[in-house]
């Protein structure tokens, strides 16, 4: 509004100090606020503030603000007044807070020959937080300083030029930074700008080996044009592609010229550089020269081979196999490129070469000797010649084993060997590795020789990986033979299992489990499994394991729950870690296997029943017959029912003839027969011997006693009927009590009385009586048989009470024997 005006302190402190401000309104510029009350408030950015208002000179409002410690790097401080409700700003002022500078470090120059200007480098400090400006300040010895340069934003150096510089003299050079808190400047540095100059490299021009067939080379080599009015001090530098650090050879001096170095390998291609600076100063070494090759003359390889063996004998006899395995000589005893490996059964004589049983680039033959040879030799040539022969022992493996062996990780990628030395000297040592794994495999370079016979330890570095698992073999080399191996196995580093194995289920009862798996493959275990884990639980019950030797692939749950869902898995350890297999669910039995076996046994027991009770229900008359057999009922019988035609043209009329029913047997007695007394055959006549007026006839068949008698008396004596004469010698036979029969129609009980006739009852209807074999003719006729007195004597009706008797007439008798009842 242009009333109001705004003084702070400082605008610029530092950070964390106290900052001051007034504002200051005069009412008669501001028109609005003439006739109203001036209440003056403070913000900071946006944040209100409390500041104290008074009254100034001349009408005005004053506010004063003190802000005890200003912690914000930029902040604008706003003076407002309330007008119609609302804040109006009508003044600010910006402040700023910071450090002073930091001091600059690590200053160096570097004078550059090509335009001699003197570059320097420097580190700035902390930032300040406020704008700050750096210069590079320099001054002439008994001179003003003057700024040399300054560097552009956001780089710590910058270049003096030729014109500020004093060559050959002491300068004094520094950096200052300045902003509005303070000035720092870094430490003073007095050189003379030569001593800092930087040379250009040198140019190499020739190597040569020199003299022919020595280590030594000579080298020469030219400086730049700007460089040979000084002294310079050189060093040179190379190394071969296999070496891993660079060679350093120092001491050089001269301005241009040539230098001879010995020391170099035959036959090996080496990489030179070289770099100077002036002698007379410490001062800064040029860059390294462009890089040439050289690689020397070669020579005939020297030294020793390592070799190792084995043999057997041909399936054709005469012959031995042998393996022959060595090791590629050193670059030392190379001297040069090996062209290949020459193998012979004599060794090279002068003027003449001995046969060749192999001749190989590789450091591995197979040949086959005569069975008996126990030496062969072993060379190795290149374009220069032919090392000497190695002499290679054939010697048998039946010497004295050592007494341990072990192996250590060396690091990640090596196994440390140990053993137990033998009492015997050893001359020399052989390793064997093999990384162990599901397919066969073999390493023809996995091998070394310890030519120490006195160690008992040893690096294994070649070939050697983490989490793979080796098989380790040492040989005691004798002087007259080979010790026999002994084996370990060693892991350079171990880690938990890629993957643990998965369960299957192969036998589950009520109260048990089987569970089995396949083991890890050794590719897989990534160390030494030492134990496996199965873990179970149920919805209801809390976790359980059991810890399974690794060299078993089975294990048995036991004390499950019947008919109870199980949660399993397995996992794998070793020394490095463990790993959880993939679950398996399985559900208890409700019984046994047995248990399961007795019960199909036994429902089949009741089906086979409940078949047979269907059959016999189905079958019902034949199984009661078989049971409960039909006992004959005379009154039904074919005979009973059968007439001759006599009677059946003359009706018998018989008093009180009843309709004969169904007998019931109840009850058989059975009497003795007659002694001395034998029945007549059946169809023949009867005996003629009399002992009255009529001839002996058999006996009744039949008395019968009505139903009266029966229940009166209980069990009725039935009097036996008499011989001829009234004898009384035979005996009743068989007395018959009817009662009602299991389903037949129960009928008054009746008395049979069976005499000792031979005439058939049951069987075929004939043939038929004799006339005076029919009792019921009598009756029929009115007359009575013999010995028959009343109705007390012998039975009544029996035509009409026993059917049967209806067939039968009595021809040419009058009466029958007497009948007495007992």
């Amino acid at each position: 509004l242009g009333c109001a005006s705004v003084v702070v302190g400082s605008p610029i402190v530092p950070l964390g100090s106290a900052v001051t401000a007034a504002c200051t309104i005069q009412s008669e510029l501001c028109h609005v606020l003439e006739q109203a009350k001036v209440h003056i408030t403070w913000m900071l950015d946006n944040e209100p503030v409390a500041g104290s208002q008074q009254q100034g000179l001349g009408g005005t409002e004053v506010s004063n603000l003190t802000l005890p410690q200003f912690n914000q790097t930029q902040a604008k401080l706003w003076c407002c007044v309330e007008w119609n409700g609302t804040k109006q700003r009508v003044g600010m002022a910006e402040i700023r807070a910071g450090y002073p500078p930091a001091k600059p470090f690590n200053l160096s120059c570097v004078l550059n020959l090509t335009d001699y200007g003197l570059t320097c480098q420097w580190e700035q400090g902390a930032s300040s937080h406020l704008p700050t400006s750096v210069e590079l300040r320099c001054a002439r010895s008994r001179g003003q300083a003057v700024t040399g340069c300054t560097p552009e934003v956001g780089r710590s150096g910058c270049t003096v030029p030729r014109r500020l510089l004093q060559l050959y003299r002491q300068m004094e050079i520094w950096v200052a930074a300045t902003n509005a808190l303070g000035t720092a400047e870094s430490e003073h540095l007095y050189i003379d700008p030569m001593d800092v100059a930087k040379l250009d490299p040198p140019a190499l021009q020739t190597i040569q080996s020199i003299p022919f067939q020595t280590d030594c080379v000579a080298l020469a080599w030219e400086v730049t044009r700007s460089n040979a009015h000084m002294e310079l001090q050189c060093e040179l530098r190379y190394r071969a592609p296999e070496d891993p650090a660079w060679a350093l050879v120092t001491g050089i001096v001269g301005q241009a010229g040539t230098t001879q170095c010995c020391g170099f390998l035959f036959g090996t291609q080496y990489h030179f550089q070289m770099r100077c600076r002036r002698s007379s100063a410490q001062g800064y070494w040029s860059e390294w020269s462009p890089g040439r090759n050289y690689t020397t003359h070669e020579k005939a390889p020297t030294g020793k081979l390592d070799a190792w063996w084995s043999t057997q004998l041909a399936e054709a006899g005469g012959r031995l196999e042998v393996q022959l395995r060595w090791k590629a000589l050193q670059r030392r005893e190379a001297n040069g490129q090996v062209l290949g490996y020459r193998v012979t059964l004599n060794p090279r004589k002068r003027g003449r070469d001995p046969p060749t049983v192999c001749n190989t680039t590789c450091t591995h033959c197979n040949f086959s000797v005569p069975v008996g040879t126990r030496r062969v030799y072993l060379s190795a040539y290149n374009s220069a010649g032919e090392s000497a022969a190695t002499e290679v022992t054939l010697l048998e493996r039946k010497g004295q084993p050592l007494g341990r062996l072990w192996a250590v990780p060396g690091g990640e990628c090596s196994l440390r060997v140990h053993w137990a030395a033998p009492l015997a000297p050893v001359t020399a040592y052989i390793l064997e590795w093999q990384q162990v794994s599901s397919e066969p495999s073999h390493c023809s370079a996995c091998w070394q020789m310890e030519q120490d016979g006195a160690t008992t330890t040893a690096l294994i570095q070649d070939g050697i990986e983490p989490f793979q698992q080796y098989n380790v073999s040492l040989y005691p080399l004798y002087k007259d033979t080979v010790g026999v191996p002994i084996h370990t196995t060693a892991y350079s580093k171990q880690k938990a299992p890629s993957y643990a194995p998965k369960l299957h289920l192969r036998s589950i009862s009520k109260s048990s489990a089987e569970l089995c798996w396949d083991p890890v493959p050794v590719e897989m275990q990534n160390g030494f499994i030492t134990s496996y884990t199965i873990f179970w639980a149920s919805s209801t019950t809390e976790v359980s394991s059991a810890s399974v030797n690794p060299s078993l692939s089975s294990f048995v749950i036991r004390e499950l729950k019947p008919s109870t869902l199980y949660k399993v898995h397995l996992m794998a350890s070793t020394a490095g870690g463990s790993t959880n297999g993939t679950g398996l669910t399985l559900v208890t039995t409700a019984l046994d296997d047995i248990e399961v076996q007795f019960l199909f046994l036994t429902l089949g027991l009741i089906f086979a029943l409940l078949m047979l009770l269907l059959i016999c229900f189905h079958k019902n008359g034949q199984v009661k017959r078989q049971f409960w057999p039909n006992v004959p009922d005379p009154a039904n019988s074919s005979l009973g029912k059968w007439m001759p035609a006599e009677l059946q043209e003359e009706p018998l009329q018989v008093p009180g003839v009843r309709e004969p029913g169904p007998a019931t047997i109840s009850t058989v007695t059975v009497l003795e027969r007659a002694a001395g007394k034998q029945p007549p055959a059946w169809g023949k006549e009867p005996s003629t011997e009399t002992t009255g007026t009529f001839p002996a006839l058999p006996q009744p068949y039949v008395r019968q006693e009505g139903p009266g008698a029966l229940l009166g008396r209980g069990r009725t004596a039935v009097p036996p009927c008499r011989g001829p004469g009234g004898s009384g010698d035979t005996v009743q036979y068989a007395r018959v009590v009817g009662d009602g029969y299991k389903g037949q129609q129960h009928a008054p009980p009746r008395l049979y009385l069976r005499s000792s006739s031979t005439q058939p009852l049951l069987l075929d209807a004939g043939p038929s009586p004799k006339p005076y074999e029919n009792l019921g003719f009598h009756r029929f006729h009115g007359t009575a048989p013999h010995g028959c007195p009343g109705d007390d004597g012998c039975p009544e009706d029996l035509p009409a009470t026993f059917p049967l008797l209806q067939g039968l007439r009595i021809g040419g008798a009058d009466e029958l024997h007497d009948c007495r009842a007992f």
